[in-house]
């Protein structure tokens, strides 16, 4: 299948690791420029280096997304434009929701809806000049289904989704499309945090965590971060143009509603 994606410019957030560094090499398999942004130069460096690059101007942004001013200065000031969005960042840390503190809250909005909103407001007026747009957000299947242990995350995470869905139905109609892609259980470095965590509180080892997560899903394996990138990429082609406003999991059957 062809995706059209010669000539389109991405903007892949949280791009130095897991799904966010999958998608951007994928992206760049399809045509797209891609234009990496994270906090740590070093790895976004490394990243640049591997993405396919026929002809394509690959480049990369330094910023911290715990500091949404910086991010909105980066931005700004980079007189890039895109066609394509991909909001992808860490999540909240673990733990349960009575324990959590108003900080995490707060912090945890600022990264992930105030940063994701800083780029849309800033992104979308050359996307309708262009009449197309991708807008992806890496959310969390427990947009769907709260997970146990991640309180603040399932908070937030629903938060945006409902942001994303408000968003979807105001600019649908100039040729831009924003969804939500909800990985499953992946393997990626907040992953191994999760199972580490979770041993501990249920006093078990990393191997039986895992071998127990693994039997959640009725694929008995955890996601490839390639496996979502393929979705994510998708959902940024030309080919998705009547998807729009929809929360796609990507976890193997793990979420138990429809």
């Amino acid at each position: 299948m062809e995706l059209n994606l010669k000539n389109k410019n991405a903007l892949v957030c949280g791009s130095t690791q897991g799904i966010g560094k999958a998608t951007a090499i994928l992206l760049a398999k399809e045509g797209a420029n891609v234009t990496l942004i994270a906090r740590n130069e070093e790895k976004l460096k490394a990243v640049l280096s591997e993405l396919e690059n026929d002809t394509q101007c690959h480049s990369y942004l330094v910023a911290d997304f715990s500091k949404p001013e910086e991010l909105k200065k980066v931005i700004e000031n980079s007189n890039l434009q895109f066609h394509i969005l991909i909001n992808n960042t860490g999540g909240p840390r673990s733990g349960a929701i009575l324990d959590a503190t108003l900080d995490q809250f707060q912090q945890a909005f600022s990264q992930h809806l105030v940063c994701n909103h800083i780029l849309v407001q800033a992104l979308v007026p050359f996307m309708k000049t262009q009449c197309f747009g991708r807008i992806i957000n890496v959310i969390s299947t427990s947009v769907k289904e709260p997970i146990p242990g991640l309180g603040v995350s399932n908070t937030i995470r629903n938060a945006v989704a409902n942001w994303s869905k408000t968003l979807s139905e105001e600019i649908g109609s100039h040729g831009i499309t924003v969804n939500n892609v909800l990985p499953g259980f992946t393997e990626t470095v907040r992953l191994s945090e999760i199972i580490k965590i979770k041993a501990n509180n249920e006093n078990t080892t990393i191997e039986q965590m895992t071998a127990t997560m693994k039997n959640y899903s009725p694929a008995k394996r955890f996601a490839k971060p390639e496996e979502t990138a393929s979705a994510i990429v998708f959902l940024a082609s030309e080919k998705a143009s009547y998807i729009n406003g929809i929360n796609l999991p990507v976890d193997g059957g793990r979420t138990k509603s429809l």
